[in-house]
């Protein structure tokens, strides 16, 4: 069985292998290691083969992590991402704890996260999720609602508009994966004409990796592939 290290090293090298097919610099696509359901003990694992950019898709769990690693010596170059839906009821600890939001898609949620925002924390990263399918089962704003939204998000004092995410819907062959994550970012260039600031495209895991990148991912969301198949137990919404 491989261990955490190899399954970083191997899927670094996958990113790289992509990006150089499409001539981009190999570090302009982040790879975020999804922990979520996966204990300390393998996310310590993560941290000393050098990964330092996590997603956690329940609060609570969340919450409990950053606080462990907080006083390590690694906690400043720790960066945290919630990635998961959003209730309105969870802003505060999201507001708190994290450094990135993936999952932004109302402007309520948006509004929530700013006025929580502490004081002596930086604004927080926040990307506006994009259903790019259209499934009614998948959380995201349509393409019709993103301007007025980014237009919100942008003038909120405690956030900062980032860029967008989007879980497509699945798919096995290239050309249609390519073809979802490119929806993605031709959105993106039309609002960087009014948000400059936009730079960052969350979009692609395990499967569809190749395609995300190609389409202009700067940040690929990997899970199982690092720390092996999730056990979600009693896990609901936190």
């Amino acid at each position: 069985m491989s261990s955490i290290k190899q399954n970083i090293e191997q899927v670094i090298s996958q990113i790289g292998l992509a990006a150089e097919k499409c001539g981009r610099p190999v570090d302009s696509v982040q790879l975020l290691a999804v922990s979520k359901t996966k204990p300390i003990a393998a996310i310590e694992e993560a941290i000393a083969a050098g990964q330092r950019a996590f997603g956690e898709n329940y609060v609570q769990e969340g919450v409990e992590k950053i606080q462990h690693f907080s006083d390590s010596e690694n906690a400043a170059a720790l960066s945290w991402h919630f990635i998961g839906p959003i209730q309105s009821n969870k802003t505060r600890p999201i507001a708190e704890h994290f450094d990135w939001v993936h999952s932004v898609d109302r402007a309520k949620i948006a509004r929530r996260l700013s006025e929580q925002r502490p004081a002596d924390m930086a604004p927080l990263n926040v990307l506006l999720q994009v259903n790019t399918s259209g499934e009614a089962t998948k959380s995201g704003l349509a393409f019709a609602e993103l301007a007025a939204l980014a237009d919100e998000v942008a003038a909120m004092p405690n956030l900062v508009l980032r860029g967008l995410m989007s879980i497509p819907e699945k798919a096995d062959d290239y050309d249609s994966q390519l073809a979802a994550f490119q929806s993605l970012a031709d959105a993106m260039q039309t609002l960087k004409t009014l948000h400059p600031q936009m730079d960052t495209l969350s979009m692609g895991m395990s499967g569809d990796l190749d395609a995300a990148v190609a389409a202009g991912s700067t940040i690929v969301r990997i899970g199982t592939a690092i720390f092996g198949a999730r056990d979600y137990g009693e896990k609901t919404s936190q």
